[in-house]
């Protein structure tokens, strides 16, 4: 058994925690927070979607890019100002597009696996976490958007996705409440929706009552490797310094892990790509029902929504390169409230609770899980827009290397 350390409590270190101490190891999280799941596992768009597994390097991604540059309300913006790692990352984020359709298959494919060990996680810990399993919904507006999901939908086939095309009628049929005037859509049955952090917290309650420890208002401010273990040092909100050092770390820390492997003599590409959403309370009976209970996908304007239980809408999206800036821009949530007056015009807009977040992004798009250069190192990290997808395969992965690895110093 190892003593595994773990940097992050998100949704993707507190499923690597489950799973390992499941495998017999010993597991403490840290993390800055007081709480699990209190930055980019806190209001996602909450899709579980394997019908969203495109990945975004293609050179379609980029020319809209290069369209939207000077418009503030834009689905992808970028801040211009000088930065060595932003246009590094964009120059190897646009190598990567001659790997688009074999990436893509393969996260469809580990989506699909994912959802599988997502029900195990929830069952064995008994959570509850506003599950609904009235599928993903792709709508379209215009006949170029919607040929290009015709070519996307080619390669989420070739990964074993069904899915199944709409006609506008079938569309309104299978979600009602909509309101938009639309051409076409693709339906994903098999997908679902859910509160992430509903999820992340109640896991993380368990995995502490299985045993491990969590660490929490922590600044780890360094990782030294000695060539055997790795050491972590931390203060607390006191500004006391401690240190202890592990077996094994485990670096699922969001956009902080490109830091943490520096330390580490790795080097993990991860830039922030900020998204945003909004919550509305459906307060009245009329919301309510003018809500829809299909997750919505509008591929053209990048926007997801979710139903989190009879009182409460989740809208997300967009794509903002600002480096690490959590600021929530009142232009940025402002698209976000008019989409759902033009596609739920019956839904009060009045209140809204607006959340910014921090996508971790390779510039392939795909989630780095594996062993560091360094004995006993390990990452889970960089899952992008698909974190709460690809979380529970992601745990299994790395829970796998890591007895691997145990098993092999044991003989």
């Amino acid at each position: 058994m190892k003593h595994v350390a773990i940097i992050g409590a998100g949704i993707i270190g507190v499923t690597s925690a489950w799973v390992l101490r499941q495998q017999g190891h010993k597991v403490t999280i840290f993390d800055k927070n007081r709480y699990p799941a209190m930055e980019t596992s806190f209001a996602n768009g909450g899709q579980l979607s394997a019908s969203n597994a495109e990945v975004w390097t293609n050179f379609g991604t980029i020319a809209k890019g290069m369209k939207w540059l000077f418009r503030k309300d834009a689905p992808l913006l970028m801040n211009l100002s000088p930065s060595w790692h932003k246009y590094s990352w964009l120059g190897e984020f646009m190598t990567n597009c001659t790997q688009y359709e074999q990436n893509t298959i393969q996260t469809a494919k580990m989506a699909i696996e994912s959802r599988k060990y997502m029900q195990e996680f929830a069952n064995s810990a008994g959570i509850e976490f506003d599950r609904l399993n009235c599928g993903i919904l792709h709508v379209y507006k215009q006949e170029k958007e919607f040929a290009h999901a015709h070519k996307v939908n080619d390669m989420l086939s070739k990964a074993g996705l069904k899915r199944r095309r709409l006609s506008p009628e079938e569309v309104y049929d299978i979600e009602p409440t909509l309101q938009a005037k639309l051409i076409g859509g693709y339906y994903t049955e098999s997908d679902f929706t859910g509160d992430i952090h509903k999820f992340t917290t109640q896991l993380a309650n368990r995995a502490a009552e299985e045993g491990v420890q969590f660490v929490m208002n922590a600044d780890v401010h360094d990782i030294h490797h000695d060539g055997a273990k790795p050491t972590i040092f931390w203060k607390d909100l006191d500004g006391e310094k401690y240190d202890e050092t592990f077996d094994a770390i485990v670096v699922s820390a969001g956009v902080a892990s490109r830091h943490f492997a520096q330390q580490l003599g790795d080097r993990v590409n991860i830039y922030p790509v900020k998204g945003y959403s909004i919550t509305i309370d459906l307060d009245d009976a009329a919301s309510r029902n003018a809500a829809p209970h299909a997750s919505i996908l509008d591929d053209q304007a990048k926007i997801v929504t979710s139903r989190l239980g009879e009182n409460r809408f989740r809208v997300a999206g967009t794509a903002e390169f600002n480096g690490i800036n959590t600021d929530i821009r009142a232009d940025r949530i402002a698209p976000l409230t008019r989409w759902v007056e033009t596609f739920f015009p019956d839904i009060s807009t009045e209140y809204v609770v607006p959340w910014a977040g921090l996508r971790p992004m390779m510039p392939s798009m795909m989630p780095k899980i594996g062993a560091g250069s360094k004995p006993g190192v390990f990452y889970n990290t960089g899952h992008g827009h698909l974190g709460w997808t690809l979380s529970c395969l992601s745990a299994h992965m790395l829970g796998d290397i890591v007895t691997s690895k145990d098993n092999q110093l044991a003989s």
